[in-house]
């Protein structure tokens, strides 16, 4: 299988390269101006929709885009120019894929990267694909990433939107920020601790995006470990793991102060409990299937 990724350098894209590379696809990377091209690389401009179409051409066919490109949602603190940054990073990588489509000569199959944000804070409601859409920031970046993902697709080309949950990996993501306070014994609940986290390791992440690569699923598909934990059961689970104490409590207001009262509404304080129902009803199977052993198998 020969399959096109952009942001093949991010937390994710990089083990899913590793990953399709060990199992013997042909990886394509596309690569922005400015970064370092490999023999199969491919340039491109997201930001212009131009992409070195002639290079496509002579790559042999492309079977699947996966696209998981985006600026970090937690990178800073949301002022406007950001929260304008987050959501343009999404949507010109999103329909910049068309050239590279037209280009291919068709693809079979797009996976387009979404996020759990998009159900917005929902205190203990179990949330699945069929769930409606929220209405903050985050929900409404996705909802119209989702839209412009939505249009990829045509004849002979299924599109699957893959909501990922909070990847658990050292390398990046969640872990990687706060490990380091609780190997100082720092690491304690957020806000009242009561907000759920729906997690996923790494591997299984990567593993998920490989079998939705071949299956015939489409249309949303969330990518989290089945079972969810609430924030204090997490900061448990982890202190624990780490043969910490965790009895620190950063309260809401200090939250709110620290990051702004929308990001941290919409990020650290965002009740989400979320389930994989198509994942698993399709009968993809989880190595890590709730926190205790996503914390396990990622610390």
């Amino acid at each position: 299988m020969r399959v096109i990724i952009a942001g093949s350098s991010g937390f994710i894209g990089s083990a899913l390269s590793a990953a399709l590379d060990e199992a013997g696809h042909s990886v394509v990377r596309l690569v922005r101006p400015g970064g370092s091209l490999g023999v199969d690389d491919i340039r491109w401009d997201p930001s212009t929709g131009e992409v070195d179409v002639e290079r496509v051409r002579a790559s042999g066919g492309v079977d699947a885009i996966v696209n998981l490109a985006g600026a970090g949602v937690a990178d800073r603190r949301w002022s406007a120019h950001y929260r304008e940054e987050i959501l343009q990073s999404r949507l010109s990588t999103t329909r910049a894929l068309r050239g590279v489509m037209d280009a291919a000569g068709g693809v079979g199959r797009v996976i387009n990267a979404s996020a759990i944000g998009i159900y917005g804070p929902r205190g203990d409601e179990v949330l699945d694909e069929s769930s409606s859409v929220g209405s903050d920031f985050l929900a409404e970046v996705c909802r119209e990433w989702e839209a412009a993902a939505r249009d990829l697709a045509s004849a002979g080309t299924s599109v699957v939107t893959a909501r990922t949950g909070l990847v658990m990996d050292p390398a990046g993501g969640l872990l990687a920020r706060v490990r380091p306070l609780f190997r100082l014994g720092l690491g304690g609940r957020l806000g009242t601790g009561r907000q759920w986290m729906s997690l996923i390791t790494r591997r299984d992440e990567v593993r998920a995006l490989l079998f939705l690569l071949t299956s015939s699923l489409e249309g949303p598909v969330n990518l989290v470990a089945p079972d969810a934990c609430t924030n204090a059961e997490f900061t448990t689970l982890l202190g624990r793991a780490l043969r910490r104490p965790t009895l620190a409590r950063v309260p809401a207001f200090a939250l709110r102060l620290v990051l702004g009262t929308e990001m941290a509404e919409g990020t650290v304080l965002a009740s989400q409990r979320v389930v994989p129902r198509a994942l698993t009803e399709a009968g993809f199977t989880f190595e890590s299937r709730d926190a205790a052993a996503v914390i396990a198998a990622s610390v």
